[in-house]
């Protein structure tokens, strides 16, 4: 049966997919995939300079910058930054998402993680993914998607849940190719990176991506990778579609 090669990323703040899959999007893209980054939020709280709605505005214009690097789109669901919650509004916002953009993977973040708006962002991925089929979960203008996604879990921020305990990755992606476009993906958000800059003196917003891509791939012998896990709830599809997809470049491990 012939599938829907859309792949939907959902995660909280502009960069955030950057950092923890844009190599695995590049590699889709590379195989035909039509690729979406949506962010819960438009970053408004990413600056020490400029207000809300002045961040805002550049924040959206990178991450659109970015996934056009792909040939991408990209949404916002105009949450606020430390204020997203797992409410109906929100939920609908995401429903309606997926009823839209009809993806057959999603990636979303780590169910722990170091910040709230993250943990937050991955209920509501999870949830939406099942929800959006649901016919008496009425939203204007959309019809049930009666397709429940691949769902796959991100990387936490430094590998951490939120007691600073290690989460082993059990799906590891070979980015050792697409490591470049990463980096160039992350680059477009100048404003965090110039922030970061600022304050370290360091240009560590490229080192800590580059750094970490490096320890993954040391985990699976391969030079830069990404982990996930994949949601196998009820319901959910099982099988790693990443696998089929990618080959060679998908290593799986499971520790005991």
């Amino acid at each position: 049966m012939e599938i829907n090669k859309t792949v939907l990323c959902l995660l909280a703040h502009p960069d955030d997919a950057e950092f923890q899959c844009a190599g695995t999007l590049a590699l889709l893209a590379e195989k035909g995939w039509e690729i979406v980054i949506a962010t819960m939020t438009p970053g408004q709280a990413g600056s020490t300079e400029l207000g809300p709605k002045e961040i805002s505005v550049i924040r959206r214009a990178e991450a659109a910058s970015s996934v056009a690097l792909l040939d991408g789109k990209y949404h916002c669901l105009e949450c606020e930054d430390v204020f997203v919650m797992y409410d109906q509004p929100t939920l609908l916002k995401a429903i309606e998402l997926i009823r839209n953009i009809k993806p057959t993977i999603v990636f979303t973040a780590s169910p722990s993680d170091y910040m709230i708006d993250h943990e937050v962002a991955s209920k509501i991925a999870m949830t939406a993914c099942l929800a959006a089929g649901i016919p008496n979960i009425k939203i204007s203008h959309t019809t049930p998607y009666n397709t429940i996604p691949y769902l796959y879990y991100c990387d936490a921020m430094e590998g951490k849940d939120i007691l600073g305990q290690e989460i082993k990755s059990d799906i590891y992606v070979d980015i050792s190719s697409t490591i470049d476009i990463k980096e160039k993906m992350l680059c477009c958000h100048k404003s965090q990176r110039d922030w970061l800059l600022k304050i370290s003196r360091v240009d560590e917003y490229v080192f800590m991506m580059k750094n970490f891509s490096r320890k993954k791939g040391g985990e699976i012998n391969f030079e830069y990778a990404e982990g996930f896990r994949q949601h196998r709830g009820f319901s959910y599809p099982s099988k790693n579609i990443l696998k089929s997809e990618l080959d060679r470049l998908v290593a799986t491990h499971h520790f005991e």
